[in-house]
């Protein structure tokens, strides 16, 4: 009796008051490796049902994810106008969440059209594309105009992470062109491969603004504090989806521009082996750099999911060069990074697991 009339202990949930948009980078990074799986050069067995499940994923992370962030803005909403207009080291991260629905949207149509439907899946990426898009716009033009009017900033102290608001439309201008052929024969398809070309333009413009801040603000201060040393990753993120971008865009225009697909493809190629190029540069800087941060203790934070994303875009980014130019080097460089990709997965995920269980990142 005295156990019933007790009064109850009420568990402890999360602390979503902390909850911030970085933590869409988890969706990004899972979703990235359902993506790179299905566009691998290489067959390898199971590869799509694994392909299938950590799509699958990738879509309940975002689901619960929303959720939970809907509930952080109605519950703590002092705590989120602060995020985005007093804090400039979490506001960069609002870059994160249209990045999130665009890459789940593309893997629904690519991977999971066989298990939703043909239709169900188009029309989710159809929502999914268009509000992502609409939401990486708003962020490419919102978050630099507050770091310009608002936050208190410094160009020497720029780091990696100021590239993620410009970085989104780039998404949406590699994942669009899937759409294309799904549109009515005729204005509805150059309209799209002509708006997802201006969104490539207004994205690498962006990027190549701000790459030599970042650059500057490394060489003044040095390598970042060790939490934040693997957003040297992130500088990866542009040039792959821009690769990616590229050679989707040259794909699309079979379609809606035949005229014009032959020199877009011919850039595709040259555009895409440049960047490549140099990426491989920045990709062994960046390993350098976080080994020798691990060698240091760098504590686990949800920085670590820099790793996911920025290397799945360079997966599919040589993957497309392979497919285009033929050359088997394209395709065991997109193999060999997408077997890095597996492993910082793994990793990433593990431990952000952990974490939430035993409540040290909520």
């Amino acid at each position: 009796m005295a156990t019933l009339l007790a009064p109850r202990t009420r568990l402890a949930g999360p602390d979503l008051a902390r909850l911030g948009p970085n933590w869409y980078a988890a969706v990004m990074g899972t979703a990235i490796v359902a993506n790179g799986a299905a566009a691998l050069p290489v067959d390898v067995p199971g590869r799509t049902g694994f392909a299938q499940a950590v799509w699958a994923l990738s879509a309940l992370l975002l689901v619960v994810l929303v959720g939970a962030r809907a509930v952080h803005l109605r519950r703590h909403r002092a705590e989120a106008r602060r995020q985005l207009l007093d804090d400039p080291a979490t506001a960069v991260f609002y870059g994160c969440p249209p990045m999130a629905l665009l890459a789940v949207g593309f893997g629904t149509l690519s991977i999971g059209a066989p298990l939703i439907g043909a239709g169900p899946a188009l029309g989710a990426d159809l929502v999914l594309w268009s509000v992502g898009t609409l939401y990486a716009v708003a962020v490419a033009i919102g978050i630099p105009l507050l770091m310009i009017t608002r936050h208190r900033l410094s160009v020497l102290a720029a780091n990696p992470t100021w590239l993620l608001p410009v970085v989104a439309p780039m998404v949406a201008a590699s994942l669009g062109p899937a759409l294309v052929p799904h549109l009515p024969a005729g204005g509805a398809r150059v309209a799209l491969l002509y708006g997802c070309y201006a969104l490539f333009g207004a994205s690498l413009l962006a990027t190549l603004l701000i790459l030599p801040l970042v650059f500057a603000g490394l060489v003044h201060g040095k390598l970042p504090a060790l939490v934040l040393t693997p957003t040297l990753f992130l500088v990866l993120g542009p040039l792959g989806q821009s690769t990616t971008a590229v050679n989707q865009l040259a794909d699309a225009a079979r379609t809606a521009a035949p005229a014009l697909a032959g020199p877009a493809t011919a850039f595709a190629v040259l555009y895409g082996v440049a960047v490549m190029g140099f990426a491989m540069l920045w990709l062994a800087l960046a390993l350098a750099a976080n080994l020798r941060a691990l060698k240091a203790e760098m504590p686990f934070a949800m920085t670590w999911w820099a790793f996911t994303f920025p290397v799945g875009t360079l997966v599919t980014g040589a993957a497309a060069l392979s497919r285009h130019t033929g050359f088997g080097g394209f395709t065991g460089l997109a193999a060999g990074l997408y077997v890095l990709l597996l492993g910082a997965w793994a990793v990433a995920a593990v431990r952000t697991a952990a974490g939430v269980v035993g409540g040290r990142l909520l």
